[in-house]
């Protein structure tokens, strides 16, 4: 069983609330646009942590971690991309992965606004946990939390500040 802190566009700004959200996870994802490897570090600090680069990053992030992270946990298999669309509106790119690797979950971010939906066409639960940052056209500071046991997720909540 692990817990997972999930997390995007902080663009160099990690609100503490965020990390408090976070003190019970086993592992934090971060979907890009960290805004700077200090961001990284940070979050490293705390626990685990699992990353791609996203549009806004420099050479300082993207020298250390991917564009794309493919992995499996508890048997559920994770795409995770900062560019990723939603269900029925998939960016390119993300699109091809999803119908390449078939993930379980797939996490991406960017747009700014918090969505989670199951996607029936792949068969895929779809999170963007919208901006945990202060920069950006996003009302409020979001990040997500879940469960992943046994090739199940589940307990999912929202940590949702207004700006």
């Amino acid at each position: 069983m692990l817990h997972i802190g999930i997390l995007s566009d902080t663009h160099g700004y990690v609100h503490p609330r965020v990390v408090d959200f976070f003190s019970g996870a086993d592992e934090i994802w971060h979907a890009g646009d960290q805004g700077s490897i200090g961001i990284a570090r940070q979050l490293r600090g705390l626990k685990p942590l699992r990353a791609v680069y996203g549009n806004i990053d420099g050479q300082d992030v993207r020298i250390e971690y991917p564009e794309v992270q493919l992995f499996q946990v508890e048997q559920v298999k994770v795409l995770m991309i900062h560019i990723g669309g939603y269900p029925g509106r998939y960016d390119r790119k993300a699109k091809v992965l999803i119908e390449q690797e078939k993930p379980k979950l797939f996490v991406c971010g960017h747009s700014h606004i918090l969505k989670v939906m199951f996607d029936k066409k792949y068969n895929l639960l779809h999170i963007n946990p919208g901006a945990a940052g202060k920069y950006g056209i996003h009302q409020s500071i979001t990040a997500v939390r879940l469960i992943i046991e046994n090739g199940n997720m589940r307990d999912l909540e929202v940590l949702d500040i207004p700006r």
